[in-house]
């Protein structure tokens, strides 16, 4: 009942903004996570390793820092809405061009591209809808926006459970330039963040941009710890499941994707109820208590035996993980300065991604190093002891931070 009667607070801007925010940020996920699924095809199609074409994925991860830092401060000095547009075209023309890479190195090329793109959404999508919403609403409506993240997964795992088998790898990433129809939905319906436009008339950006970094480095660089642990925790449990999947458990294509979009719902209801409650209970205290809970899940996760309780660990892995995230947009904008809210959450939460960007490889190194009896890479093994090593550096870190729930914007 509370949850309906806070949709009932937004107005027909509200509810736009809303929309085109969480979408923008879903079909960037969407984008993202298709190359989860293809790891093995794309290096039988290249002749490389499967840790080498995990290295996409760490340079995405590496480039999205940049995009972040550009975008965020266009959307400081120009506003949110029509920096956002420029991002989702960008990143949405890199996923095209890479259906049509001729070779490994312009594949890595146009991934790192595509990062400087997706690095740029977050911050801006965060801000615009988070300065456009009514504070008592942000918990919830937080949770729902960063879940966009595992509806593009959930996407990405149908997407490639039609397409795949059809048409191969590279269609994928043409359905995944479908995210550029989204602007013409913001161009008509969107209007820019009150907050910016208050701010506007009074505050010139870049004379005061030094002195706000003066003042505010130390909490920059709690949170870019704090994100590089959500980070680490976050991709340790996803960019390399599906290949534990398969290569591992030996689970088919239709397998692995139904497998995908069960705990993918189990993501997305955690985000938006853990990101509910803490707007009743606090930001730290529901991602402590949340990150306990997935770290008692790990037997259930990757060790268990039959199919049914490995899809239920799955879920419920997810639905603390994706859980805990749902926390991120709404702490990271209070814990912001107003004047460099469009800069400060994504940029610090896009370092983190750099400084954890290093997980795909790091975890199939792991495997390869563990093997088990047959000699073959021990994923369950690598995936645990990592999530289990970055729940508890997450723990300590969120205990340690501040916290401005209900913070005015």
């Amino acid at each position: 009942m509370e949850a309906i009667r806070l949709f009932k607070l937004l107005d027909r801007n509200q509810r736009n903004t809303f929309v085109a925010c969480f979408l923008g940020w879903a079909l960037d996920a969407l984008d993202f996570f298709l190359l989860t699924f293809v790891l093995v095809p794309i290096s039988q199609d290249f002749g490389r390793s499967i840790p080498d074409v995990t290295f996409a994925i760490t340079l995405t991860l590496m480039a999205r820092p940049l995009g972040a830092f550009i975008f965020g401060l266009l959307g400081d000095k120009f506003g949110r809405r029509i920096p956002l547009m420029m991002d989702i075209i960008f990143y949405s023309v890199m996923e095209l061009l890479t259906a049509f890479a001729p070779n490994f190195t312009v594949f890595l090329i146009l991934r790192a591209l595509f990062g400087i793109g997706m690095g740029g959404e977050w911050g801006l999508g965060a801000s615009l809808a988070m300065e456009t919403l009514p504070t008592e609403a942000r918990g919830l409506f937080s949770g729902i926006l960063q879940q966009g993240y595992m509806f593009g997964y959930l996407f990405a795992a149908a997407v490639y459970g039609i397409v795949y088998p059809l048409f191969g790898w590279r269609a994928l990433f043409v359905v995944g330039a479908l995210p550029a129809l989204l602007v013409i939905y913001i161009r008509a319906r969107v209007p820019e963040s009150p907050v910016w436009l208050r701010q506007r008339s009074t505050v010139n950006f870049w004379a005061s941009l030094g002195d706000i970094l003066k003042r505010h480095w130390l909490l920059f660089l709690y949170v870019v710890l704090l994100m590089t642990a959500f980070n680490a925790m976050s991709h340790g449990t996803q960019d390399m499941y599906q290949t534990f999947l398969g290569e591992q458990r030996g689970l088919s294509v239709k397998e692995k994707s139904i497998i995908g979009i069960i705990y993918a719902i189990g993501a997305i209801c955690g985000g938006i109820l853990v990101g509910h409650l803490s707007q009743r209970f606090g930001r730290r205290r529901l991602i402590i208590v949340t990150v306990i809970g997935s770290i008692i899940l790990i037997p259930a996760w990757v060790f268990s035996p039959g199919l049914s309780m490995l899809v239920a660990g799955g879920f419920l892995m997810q639905f603390t993980v994706q859980g805990v995230w749902g926390i991120v947009p709404v702490h990271l904008n209070e814990l912001s300065p107003s004047k460099v809210r469009g800069t400060f959450p994504g940029f610090a939460y896009q370092l983190g991604n750099l400084f954890a960007a290093n997980t795909a490889v790091i975890e199939a190194r792991l495997a390869e190093h563990f093997r088990d009896a047959a000699g073959h890479p021990n994923y369950a093994k690598g995936l645990a002891l990592f999530t289990l090593v970055t729940a508890l550096s997450l723990i300590i870190v969120a205990a340690i931070g501040p916290e401005k729930r209900g913070k005015e914007f």
